[in-house]
Formats: structure tokens, sequence, C-alpha cells
């Protein structure tokens, strides 16, 4: 939060009585100050940034274009993780969107499921039920190979049957 919008706990006085400025005042300060975001997702995409970011960026935009009824929300918030990991679900979770240090992991749940004659993904091949693409920095992601499993029927992508 930009040090110049007071927040609640400030505007409280000795006397527990509210003043200038209350805290109406300040949660209007705070939309107006603040970055509008379409979903927690793309707020959460924004709040890592840099190159990590850019790639999730890119990740989503591939996701919605193949697939746009497709929803999305932050899972599995934890103390270590306060700000989630971006997933993204139809019938059932498709993938998600973890950052490290070192790399992004796009993660399928059910891509054991899915042919891959591209090579497309690269990581926890030995896994039993999912695949991953671990993207370092500088590397690019294949649009036409990333987009061809999210174009399947979501019974195909998830798992699960109809």
């Amino acid at each position: 939060m930009p040090a110049c919008v007071p927040t609640e706990a400030s505007t409280r006085s000795k006397s527990g009585w509210f003043t200038f400025p209350n805290v109406r005042f300040v949660r209007k300060i705070r939309k107006l100050i603040m970055p509008k975001h379409d979903s927690p997702v793309t707020a959460r995409i924004a709040e890592i940034g840099g190159w990590r970011g850019a790639t999730l960026t890119n990740v989503h935009k591939l996701i919605k274009e193949a697939a746009p009824h497709v929803s999305e929300d932050i899972k599995w918030r934890k103390p270590t993780n306060p700000g989630g990991v971006p997933g993204w679900e139809q019938n059932g979770l498709i993938c998600t969107g973890e950052v490290y240090k070192d790399k992004v992991k796009i993660t399928f749940a059910h891509g054991a499921a899915l042919a891959d004659p591209k090579g497309l993904f690269n990581a926890s091949l030995d896994a039993g039920t999912r695949r991953a693409i671990d993207l370092a920095e500088g590397d690019k992601l294949s649009e036409a190979a990333f987009s061809s499993p999210l174009s399947r029927p979501p019974s195909r992508i998830t798992g699960r049957r109809r």
C-alpha cells in the first residue's frame, strides 16, 4: 500500500472515536488510488511482478483465449504463501500457476491423461496424475502447444465424466 494512504488503524483516537479521516473516507481513497483488477488472479499476478508476473500474465492470456469459460480463483492461501496460487478450473481443477525463485510452474491436475505429442510437459513426468511445465527466466512457451490441451472438452482436461 502506498505510504500516503492512511490506514483504518491510524484513524482511531485515544478515546475510541474516529477522527478525520474516518473509515469510509479511507476506503474511498483506497478505491481511487489502488489499481483495479478484473479478478483475484490478475491482482495476484500484478502483485508478483517481475519476469515471473510477466510469464503468468502470458499464461493467463493464453488460457483465456483457448478456454474463455474457465473460472479462475486463488488456491491454497497459507502463512508461508499468503498470496496463494492462481488456479483455473472448469468442472474441476485444470491447472495452477505456482511461482518459485527460479521458475514458474504450470501444473495440469490431470495432465497425465492428456496426449503430449509436442513435448510441452517438462516436469512431474513420473507423477501418476499430474504433469507440469517449468518455465525459467527467458523461456518461451509454445502458444500452439499450450492451447491444444485447453481446447479439449472439460471432461478430458479434468479427468471427470460429464
